[in-house]
């Protein structure tokens, strides 16, 4: 590195000044600005709802009313009681914790628990992992 000069460094300021007004605006500037010295009266309107989109609130009104028609009471599917037994069976058979047969399927415990529980939604995924991992049939005939 011979013959290389120290590093210097120049700083210049650097200036950012505000954009002016465009034509229109400086334009009601003006005649706002007239009036006042005028002496007339100035009365500033706010528009409410200026750039709302009016056909997205009209269909809204329809919605509702179905909604409030609808009568049938949705739930989601849970895990049915036979496989709750089975899966918690051939977990015991196979002396596993809860803990350990997630771990077996890189699920997390709670997982497991829920499925024992009845509070799941099944998932076929996860029906297929426990039978795998714990060697036994859980779905379908026996």
């Amino acid at each position: 590195m011979s013959g290389v000069g120290p590093i210097t460094q120049d700083w210049e300021p650097v200036v950012i000044k505000k954009k002016a007004p465009n034509a229109a605006a400086r334009k009601d500037e003006k005649t706002v600005n007239a009036a006042r010295r005028a002496g007339a009266e100035i009365e500033a309107v706010k528009k409410y709802n200026a750039g709302a989109n009016k056909a997205a609130s009209s269909s809204t009104s329809l919605n509702t009313k179905k909604l409030d028609d609808e009568t049938e009471n949705l739930a989601h599917e849970r895990v049915p009681s036979e496989l709750k037994k089975a899966i918690m069976q051939a977990r015991l058979d196979k002396k596993l914790t809860q803990a350990q047969l997630a771990q077996l399927i890189n699920e997390k415990p709670q997982v497991i628990q829920e499925y024992e529980s009845g509070k799941a939604i099944p998932n076929q995924q996860i029906i297929g992992k426990l039978e795998r991992a714990l060697g036994a049939k859980l779905r379908g005939k026996k």
